[in-house]
């Protein structure tokens, strides 16, 4: 498999490519698409890493999960390609959006406009069987996302990460927190949105942030 990423990050990953465990990894993934329907695109699993530059990286959202519906994932959290019908967790997303900053909820779900201007949609898992979510958790992605965090966490200063729900919220532990800004809410999931991810302002708030170091806003 192409391990295709943004120069930017390749020196910092390069040592985590040629560990066992990732070698592994990378041939469960390709035996999965050889005989499975895979999602994203088998060229889109890094794309979170090729659209984000890491020099040029300001905020971080942490996904759970690919999305498994035909046609939805496109390699960014939450993000689905032009044209798909907005899931429920982007949908609650926009709405926090447009409560919080009075952005127009936009005609498609397409982040990337999100990632080329620093954003990090990082998935916990970068890959997954179609209609079985989880279907590929502990299988070597959970470990190589960690250490992902971690360099970002060892390697630059002044990140915002948007932690929404509990499985992203565990990875605080792995942030040093005095040089980044952390920001925790419940999930965007209809499930749990209005348990506090409507109200939490974490648009205004990342841009407050990143204004406040003279770094450049984010345009949601």
């Amino acid at each position: 498999m192409q391990i295709k990423i943004n120069s930017s990050w390749k020196k910092l990953l390069s040592a985590e490519f040629e560990k066992s465990y990732f070698k592994n990894l990378i041939e469960f993934v390709d035996n999965e698409y050889q005989h499975k329907t895979i999602y994203p695109p088998k060229d889109e699993i890094f794309s979170a890493f090729e659209f984000c530059k890491f020099d040029k990286l300001k905020v971080v959202i942490i996904g759970q999960d690919p999305y498994h519906g035909q046609g939805q994932a496109n390699g960014l959290c939450f993000s689905v390609k032009n044209g798909i019908r907005k899931p429920p967790s982007l949908l609650n997303i926009f709405k926090e959006l447009k409560e919080d900053i009075n952005k127009e909820i936009p005609e498609n779900g397409d982040l990337t406009f999100w990632a080329k201007q620093g954003v990090l949609l990082i998935n916990a898992t970068l890959t997954v069987e179609a209609s079985k979510p989880t279907s590929h958790q502990k299988k070597g992605w959970e470990i190589f996302t960690d250490a992902v965090i971690k360099n970002i966490s060892n390697n630059k200063e002044n990140v915002v990460f948007l932690l929404w729900g509990n499985y992203a919220r565990n990875k605080e532990k792995i942030i040093n927190e005095d040089k980044h800004f952390i920001l925790k809410s419940a999930h965007p999931s209809p499930l749990s949105a209005f348990r506090g991810f409507f109200g939490n302002k974490h648009f205004s708030k990342t841009n407050e942030f990143l204004k406040s170091k003279s770094i450049q806003e984010i345009i949601w």
